[in-house]
């Protein structure tokens, strides 16, 4: 009820003097929830998927692996929506912020999203998205069991590590865009 009323005022605030105040507002929503949830993905791979996935075998790694990503990569559209909407988000707030710094914490939406932008979206494009790649280019039923082990050690803790990563940015990334709106 209450986000329905706040984002009824935002609405309402579009027109006169307070309308840079209003969209200003509506972008840091918009960004801090989606910011959010892809912390929660992010964090649900850090400490679900992944060290469930730990348990299998080389063969079912690999195949496992395959298969959840492969939900991802057919463009699955609330996952998709999620994920583009909080770098659209985030990178209007940061243009916003850029050009409005009528504010006193328009440094912190622009380390926030300076933190999520390189940190998380970064390390997808450059580190996640090349080794999901590669996974999934791999076919497990004919690969010998030293290369299918090569394989997935050299995947494994390489996306691990870097998802540990953009976990803990992301998460740094949230809770400052929380705090910005908490201050306002």
């Amino acid at each position: 009820q209450r986000a329905v009323v706040y984002f009824g005022s935002l609405i309402a605030n579009y027109s006169g003097s307070e309308g840079a105040m209003g969209i200003f507002h509506l972008l840091l929503v918009l960004s801090t929830l989606s910011c959010t949830l892809v912390t929660g993905f992010v964090l649900t791979f850090s400490i679900v998927v992944m060290p469930g996935f730990s348990k299998l075998n080389d063969r079912d790694f690999i195949r496992s692996f395959q298969v959840t990503d492969g939900v991802i990569q057919r463009r699955q559209p609330i996952f998709l929506f999620v994920w583009l909407s909080s770098f659209l988000s985030v990178f209007s707030l940061m243009l916003w912020a850029l050009t409005n710094n009528e504010f006193a914490e328009v440094w912190l939406v622009l380390v926030s999203g300076a933190l999520y932008l390189l940190g998380v979206q970064g390390l997808t494009v450059t580190v996640h998205l090349p080794l999901n790649r590669r996974m999934q280019k791999l076919n497990v039923i004919e690969l010998d069991p030293q290369t299918l082990h090569t394989e997935r050690v050299y995947f494994e803790a390489r996306w691990n590590f870097y998802n540990n990563v953009r976990t803990l940015l992301a998460f740094l990334s949230s809770i400052t865009l929380l705090g910005v709106t908490a201050l306002h």
